[in-house]
């Protein structure tokens, strides 16, 4: 049975555990993300992360050299992330300067995007439940607990692709049947557990 303080003391660190091993093992532009977002020689989009949950993609990307907008609707998760910013920019060094491409807005992506119109947009919802009945780590626990279902998460990929300049990116379990309601992907980049459904923008010439 779950007590009360099971998740006390539970915070998002960009510096140690797995995101700090994932900066410190450089494997850089050569990841199914940053593939994803577009990032090759010579190009290094703005992005903005619609959903930023415990911010791991966004601090990549950030740490590749994107200008990253994280939004965040649930106010415990966006103080999780504005705590986890100003301790990684502390740190001095590359955490200050990647901190210093990452901008966070509290609010709801769906009002937010329109103004900001951002050349690509992740969104990563909470996925469709897991099948088996493993226990997922504490960290996911905590973020389902805190942000919810998503229930407007087509909605908000409509608002995406009508606002995006480049693309968009979704982030969706390997083998999850894809998000109801929404055009087929410009083409897929495939990784071990996720895969990113990648829409292209075609610009319309003006009249």
């Amino acid at each position: 049975m779950k007590t009360e303080d099971q998740d006390a003391g539970f915070r998002i660190d960009f510096v140690g555990g797995a995101v700090g091993h994932r900066l410190r093992s450089g494997e850089g532009r050569g990841q199914a993300l940053a593939k994803a977002a577009g990032l090759k020689a010579g190009k290094t989009p703005d992005i903005v992360d619609a959903t930023a949950g415990l911010g791991r993609d966004s601090f990549l990307l950030a740490s590749l050299g994107c200008n990253v907008t994280l939004i965040e609707r649930s106010k415990p998760m966006y103080d999780m992330l504005s705590d986890a910013l100003t301790r990684a920019s502390q740190e001095n060094g590359v955490y200050e300067e990647i901190v210093s491409r990452m901008t966070l807005l509290h609010g709801d992506s769906r009002e937010l995007i329109p103004t900001l119109s951002p050349e690509v947009i992740l969104i990563d919802p909470m996925h469709p439940p897991r099948q088996n009945t493993a226990l997922v780590k504490k960290e996911m626990r905590v973020l389902r607990e805190l942000v919810g279902a998503d229930p407007d998460q087509a909605e908000l990929m409509e608002i995406a692709l009508a606002n995006a300049q480049k693309r968009v990116v979704l982030k969706w379990p390997l083998r999850a049947e894809p998000m109801p309601g929404i055009r087929k992907p410009s083409h897929q980049i495939l990784g071990k557990s996720t895969r990113f459904d990648v829409f292209m923008i075609i610009a319309t010439a003006n009249p």
